[in-house]
């Protein structure tokens, strides 16, 4: 097995999952953690800025890919079935018709599961965006619960004498502004000659489950103006993306495992109680698995275990380690060079 060691300062490698902050930096070392910089968040610029300059060599989890530049380690799974399962809790809370217990209170995903397939829930249309990890964690809990889901042509057009959900991706939410048909990696690729399409779900949905990734400059899907609209129709947000004052307005903060919930008024662009009837219910936890820490701690080991340690020790010939890293010898990996100006 691997030595434990008493003092950080004899490890060679640093394994962390959160953001570790800058004065507990320790120089010249190896980390493991999510830094949240790929994206070029302002509010970890100084962290990435102080990685380098304490010339930390730094493996981002993020950023951990086969050669098929998909990710091996990832906690979006365990973020997506907490987040489905919170959205339901919030639905209950803001109509007064149910109480969820909180989900950090029930042991694993099938007690959650269980938990749902208790509830006797109105006709309700839920909208799930996103196929990724996150979107199919939170699609495993709307399935387990027994809810049916339905094509985009039915959700749209038909009513149902059941609760009923619907999964879409980039391809149905958006579309190309010059009205020629697109695709999903034209939208990737391109994302600025699109336009958002989402507000033909949002006339039609109770409760919406957020699951997808937003990428640079791709449009958001509903904005501060469209969610003033009378035929605006969604009231519960389970915002599990979490990107603040971003592609879903409503989600104007993030919020908390202790105080999950907060309401969002679209007619004053702010805070408010959540339960008022044209307030928008949000949930915005942005540290969902640690509700679930066992499940969420096996799977994230078990795939670090599985897909990253022998790279340590097979000369990282399958370029695990070479793909993953951000920073070494003070400076940005070419792969990376693209931060540039971000830390300028």
């Amino acid at each position: 097995g691997i030595t434990v060691a008493n003092e950080m300062d004899q490890c060679d490698v640093l394994l962390g999952v959160k953001e570790v902050p800058i004065d507990a930096l320790i120089p010249n070392k190896k980390y493991f953690f999510f830094s949240h910089t790929i994206k070029k968040q302002p509010y970890n610029r100084d962290l990435l800025r102080a990685i380098l300059e304490k010339n930390i060599e730094l493996y981002d989890h993020e950023v951990i890919t086969n050669k098929q530049e998909q990710r091996v380690v990832a906690f979006g799974r365990y973020a997506g079935i907490v987040g489905a399962y919170n959205g339901f809790r919030t639905y209950g809370l803001k109509y007064d018709i149910f109480q969820l217990p909180k989900a950090n209170d029930l042991p694993d995903q099938q007690a959650l599961i269980d938990a749902l397939k208790k509830l006797e829930l109105p006709y309700i249309k839920v909208l799930l965006t996103g196929r990724g990890r996150v979107g199919n964690g939170a699609r495993e809990m709307l399935d387990g619960m027994g809810m049916k889901r339905v094509n985009v042509t039915e959700y749209l057009e038909e009513t149902f004498n059941e609760p009923v959900y619907c999964q879409i991706d980039a391809g149905e939410y958006n579309k190309r502004k010059d009205g020629v048909r697109g695709n999903k990696a034209n939208f990737f690729a391109h994302p600025e000659e699109y336009k958002s399409n989402f507000f033909r779900f949002a006339k039609v949905t109770d409760f919406y489950i957020a699951g997808h990734f937003y990428g640079q400059g791709a449009p958001y899907l509903f904005t501060r103006e469209d969610a003033k609209q009378k035929d605006f129709k969604i009231r519960v947000v389970a915002d599990v993306s979490c990107d603040i004052d971003g592609p879903v307005a409503s989600t104007i903060r993030p919020s908390t495992i202790a105080d999950p919930i907060y309401g969002y008024d679209p007619e004053t662009e702010s805070e408010a109680d959540f339960k008022n009837e044209h307030v928008i219910a949000v949930m915005a936890v942005d540290n969902l698995p640690c509700e679930l820490p066992r499940d969420a701690s096996e799977g994230f080991g078990d795939a670090f275990v599985k897909n990253v340690i022998p790279a340590f020790f097979n000369g990282d010939k399958d370029g695990v380690l070479n793909r993953a890293r951000m920073t070494k010898d003070g400076k940005l990996t070419e792969r990376f060079s693209y931060l540039k100006d971000y830390i300028s």
